[in-house]
């Protein structure tokens, strides 16, 4: 790889590495090599376990209310191969991959092969510029993602923001109470109510137990003064 190119990936990553063959190891694909050992797979393999372990600790700095479950849902979607391969698209590195001929036009140039590569470069930045480096890098990329999430989960997670609400000004976790149950056994509906310390607020039925849930939520939110309510519910 040509000393131009790498300075305008480390331009484009923000990063400038003292040894720029292990960048240049990043953007090398197995197809390319005949030792895959000389690829970058080794390399995501690390990079891999550093993203988690640093998404892992923005999410639980971010969201100090949410429960392990939610925690888990968040981060698995934030390290999905989905998302990876959205920022590498969005920094357009892709073109700087170095592939095999067979895998130059590869959809999983835009998939699989896209999200290694940004688990690479977070693994060569920590390999050349200790954890802090590989730190940064990744906190640049994803506070957006995070705080996108935080915003939807206000707007549309009734049931978290109820809990978010009570834990930090009340000081109490919501308990939600089944009312009710109609219908035969394949087309249900219930009715559940939100309880904040032995206030009981009004209740709201749904098809399933969790819509009701989110529903009892958004009247406590009204109630409590939290949201409007003209605001839309979601299920």
């Amino acid at each position: 790889m040509k000393k131009e190119t790498l300075l305008q990936i480390e331009q484009i990553i923000g990063y400038q590495f003292s040894n720029q063959e292990l960048l240049a190891k990043a953007f090398t694909h197995s197809s390319s090599v005949e030792n895959r050992a000389l690829s970058n797979e080794r390399l995501e393999f690390f990079g891999d376990a550093i993203l988690g372990v640093v998404i892992c600790q923005m999410l639980f700095e971010h969201f100090p209310n949410y429960l392990e479950g939610d925690l888990t849902k968040i981060k698995s979607m934030l390290v999905s191969r989905r998302t990876c391969s959205r920022i590498i698209k969005d920094l357009d590195l892709v073109k700087y991959l170095i592939v095999g001929k067979g895998m130059v036009s590869s959809r999983a140039l835009t998939g699989s092969i896209a999200a290694g590569l940004l688990e690479a470069i977070v693994a060569v930045i920590c390999i050349d510029g200790g954890f802090e480096e590989a730190r940064n890098f990744v906190q640049r990329l994803f506070a957006s993602q995070i705080a996108k999430i935080d915003a939807d989960e206000a707007q549309g997670n009734y049931k978290s923001l109820l809990q978010q609400h009570a834990q930090q000004l009340l000081n109490i976790t919501p308990v939600y109470e089944l009312l009710d149950e109609k219908g035969p056994d394949h087309d249900k509906c219930f009715e559940t109510q939100a309880i904040l310390g032995g206030r009981h607020f009004p209740s709201a039925w749904g098809t399933n137990k969790k819509q009701a849930e989110q529903r009892a939520a958004f009247n406590a939110l009204v109630k409590l003064g939290v949201i409007d309510k003209s605001s839309s519910q979601e299920d």
